[in-house]
């Protein structure tokens, strides 16, 4: 990798975005209607940012929201992106699904700088981001469907080499596997998940886990490192207690 750190104007914008024009393009509207507040900043939001990003319908998208290459963030129809949400994207960038919410403070940074051959996060359809969740996608992050996750979710899908006691560990590089959370998957808050897993359909991963291994479908986690608890099948004894759907 290269060495030469030396911060220039040019090694900024292109950090921030696909071309001069395009960083003129998108700070610009950010200026003018990135700060708008309540519905009616929404709504300049919905209609203007289509000239940046794509969308396939109406999309909310709060005051306060930082879009980075927005030429490769991909809205589905009905997201919602609350405010000081950080999107970072780069190709294969950052796509969210039909109907998914975004919740506040949350960072979505693929960071591939590196030129990885497979930075990106994609979210499916009816899942919720929560607050001041983590996801660094420079391996790739694939959420499916109706997976929610709590607050202060990290899920990381990048490594540090660190085996050469000899050499700075800045030097050594990074490895970046990947990980996949497949439909139906509750994550608990604070939990982490590292590079290189899957986790199957159906799976709870308790609060304060940290995952370093794949987890079966239907089965509950928890535990540093995380281990099975349990696992889900229909016709089981439940514990007393109020479901509101």
């Amino acid at each position: 990798m290269s060495t030469d750190r030396t911060p220039s104007l040019g090694l900024y914008i292109r950090r921030q975005a696909s071309s001069v024009p395009r960083y003129v393009l998108e700070q610009t509207l950010y200026a003018l209607v990135g700060w708008i507040p309540t519905v009616i900043g929404i709504g300049l939001r919905a209609l203007l940012y289509r000239a940046i990003l794509h969308m396939d319908g109406i999309a909310a998208i709060e005051a306060g929201v930082r879009l980075r290459f927005a030429d490769q963030i991909h809205l589905g129809k009905n997201v919602y992106i609350d405010e000081n949400v950080y999107l970072h994207a780069c190709p294969q960038g950052i796509r969210i699904g039909d109907n998914t919410f975004i919740m506040y403070g949350s960072v979505l940074h693929v960071y591939n700088f590196r030129n990885l051959p497979h930075a990106f996060i994609h979210i499916g359809r009816d899942s919720l981001i929560g607050e001041y969740n983590i996801l660094r996608g420079q391996g790739g992050i694939r959420i499916g469907d109706r997976v929610y996750t709590a607050p202060n979710v990290q899920i990381l899908a990048v490594n540090h080499v660190y085996d050469d006691p000899e050499r700075p560990m800045i030097e050594q590089g990074i490895t970046a596997e990947g990980i996949l959370v497949e439909d139906d998957v509750w994550i608990g808050a604070g939990a982490i998940l590292t590079d290189g897993i899957r986790v199957g359909k159906g799976a709870v991963i308790a609060a304060g886990a940290v995952v370093t291994a794949d987890v079966p479908p239907h089965t509950v986690v928890g535990g540093v490192p995380a281990r099975v608890l349990k696992r889900i099948e229909a016709g089981a004894p439940r514990p007393e207690r109020t479901v509101y759907l």
